[in-house]
């Protein structure tokens, strides 16, 4: 079950658990904007808004802000879409494999395909969208690292798909993984993607003071 990390009048502050969808299309299916939606009314708010600032994808684990007002959800979504700004996301990853050097950065571009809900590299510019991130090893092993991930870029199964084509699938990713990594993580009973969203900064939407939660 979720769980609420801070809740006033603007926003709400969540830990998501892997497993649960942030929003969802199917109308038999749980997702987080619809609990808290429900919070809300349980409590008695005079208002159910709730709005979805930034995304997890279903089995990934971590923390998120959601907006309790139109006006907050457009200033925390400013925010959001610049690349150099307040909001700040890492991530933690743990992946079968090296990676090229301690710390740098990845470049791809990534072609979505609606279809099979899954994205990959390609090498035609047009049709990709450019895609970076900066990762550093925080913890080296015989067979795997832990990575920290910062994004410069939002796309579809990002870290995921840009760690795999770098050779490094994330240890209990079912779309992106390979045979070593997929026997490594079944061998260690490892069934839960390890990517989590465990660092989220931000300005509050009101009065502009810093925002800062870990996932402990």
């Amino acid at each position: 079950m979720y769980k609420i990390l801070q809740e006033d009048d603007a926003l709400i502050v969540v830990h998501k658990p892997a497993g649960l969808a942030v929003q969802t299309k199917a109308v038999w299916e749980e997702d987080l904007e619809s609990l808290l939606r429900r919070h809300r009314q349980t409590q008695g708010d005079a208002s159910d808004y709730i709005g979805v600032v930034h995304r997890l994808d279903q089995p990934v684990e971590g923390i998120l802000v959601f907006a309790k007002t139109p006006e907050a959800a457009s200033a925390l979504s400013e925010q959001v879409q610049d690349p150099d700004g307040a909001m700040q996301k890492e991530y933690r990853a743990v992946v079968f494999g090296k990676m090229p050097a301690d710390h740098g950065t990845l470049t791809d571009y990534l072609r979505k395909d609606a279809r099979t809900n899954t994205s990959s590299v390609t090498s035609d510019r047009r049709a990709g969208k450019r895609s970076i991130l900066d990762y550093e090893v925080i913890l080296s092993e015989e067979h795997t690292q832990i990575l920290r991930i910062r994004l410069k870029t939002g796309r579809h199964h990002q870290i995921r798909v840009q760690l795999s084509h770098a050779g490094c699938p994330i240890l209990g990713d079912t779309k992106y993984k390979s045979p070593e990594s997929e026997a490594y993580a079944k061998a260690r009973g490892i069934r839960q993607l390890q990517l989590f969203a465990d660092h989220l900064v931000f300005l509050h939407p009101k009065d502009r003071r810093k925002m800062e939660f870990f996932l402990k």
